[in-house]
């Protein structure tokens, strides 16, 4: 017997072994559930909302017994993606040159962007100061700019609104940045719920910037998740820190014996496996999900050449496969940058140097 379904936790809270049920289409047997028992298989890793497909016997009717499990279906690697799931933000100076080997430069960087005890944005200026020497050909932060957690914006001291924070404080030195640079370089901004002058929904929509015309094609907003090409390389991002919230939910067995894993870049490979930034289902408390938007705008049609998941975790730089069996064989980059603030001290942010030969990809996490 096969079944496909939907893994899910009999009550609230964290899975285990005791309390999974597998969960059919409303489609196909009406959102049926059935006692998941995983005592024969020796390696699994599994959390709420995975689709998963069973093989194995359900003698009782009341539970399944799985002698064998499929976590995912191969993954699309087409680069040729429908013009509606991308963006492109291709390097007019460099293009000829440099999508012949599919190279590119970049700083990558996630909020916060201020420490705790101002608003003065200081680590955004170090970061700034940093790319300015390094000259990247991609600049992408990711929110929270405007974080609705910073306790001057909790307590409303401020006698600017959020709107003029963001402009002056983010925009106004994005715009210093790239007149510096000229048109060699390109910024992407990536909102986050965090962001106290923004739609607090996810899936969101990019910002308003109202930048000046001439800057508009070195500065560009994206939605979140959002999924952009820059000299052919493809990039997904997604704001939320689905890592942590997955790495809270997960259950796994590894085989008797068997080695330690790599468990953030197991739970990476699920988002791309699973072929959604938010496969986690129900949504972590504090997530504002709008489900009428999320089936498409959380997809992930194809595995990207470049993964962008900020979290709280400890950042991290991981060369990680897909379809490993099969003729589609997939290598993509994951990288959390962490946070450029923690606290009221600098954080962290990473340098990367995309190759299409991953074995002459090189990036850096560094420290502000």
């Amino acid at each position: 017997m096969f079944a496909v379904g939907m893994v899910i936790c009999d009550g609230e809270g964290r899975l285990n072994e005791k309390s999974i049920l597998l969960q059919g289409s409303v489609e196909h047997s009406r959102g049926q559930r059935v006692r998941l028992d995983l005592k024969d298989i020796n390696q699994f890793s599994l959390f709420s909302g995975q689709v998963v497909g069973i093989e194995g016997h359900n003698p009782s009717g009341h539970c399944f017994v799985a002698s064998k499990l499929i976590d995912s279906i191969p993954v699309s690697v087409d680069d040729q993606l429908p013009c509606a799931k991308k963006q492109a933000v291709d390097h007019e100076g460099h293009q000829n040159s440099n999508t012949l080997s599919r190279v590119l430069s970049s700083v990558i960087a996630a909020g916060p962007f201020t420490t705790t005890d101002n608003l003065l944005f200081e680590p955004l200026q170090e970061l700034l100061s940093y790319a300015c020497r390094k000259q990247p050909q991609l600049l992408i932060l990711m929110g929270p700019f405007i974080d609705s957690d910073h306790p001057e914006i909790k307590k409303g001291t401020s006698d600017q609104s959020f709107h003029d924070i963001f402009h002056f404080e983010i925009l106004r030195k994005l715009q210093d940045f790239t007149q510096y640079l000229g048109h060699n370089v390109r910024v992407i901004l990536v909102p986050s719920v965090r962001d106290a002058h923004h739609d607090a929904v996810f899936p969101q929509p990019a910002f308003d910037s109202h930048l000046p015309e001439d800057i508009t094609q070195q500065i560009t907003c994206l939605s979140n998740p959002s999924l952009f090409s820059s000299n052919e390389i493809q990039f997904g991002c997604c704001t939320v820190d689905i890592l942590k919230q997955l790495s809270g939910d997960e259950i796994s067995r590894k085989p008797p014996g068997g080695k330690a894993a790599d468990r953030i870049g197991r739970l990476a490979t699920h988002i791309v496996k699973q072929q959604s930034y938010y496969p986690l289902y129900p949504p972590a408390a504090g997530v504002p999900m709008d489900f009428s938007l999320a089936k498409e705008a959380l997809e992930i049609p194809s595995a990207p050449d470049v993964l962008l998941l900020p979290s709280d975790l400890a950042p991290s730089v991981k060369v990680l496969s897909v379809n490993e069996d099969t003729e589609e064989h997939k290598r993509f980059i994951c990288v959390n940058p962490g946070r450029l603030s923690k606290g009221i001290g600098g954080g962290t942010f990473v340098e990367l140097y995309y190759n299409e030969d991953t074995e002459k990809t090189k990036a850096f996490i560094m420290r502000i």
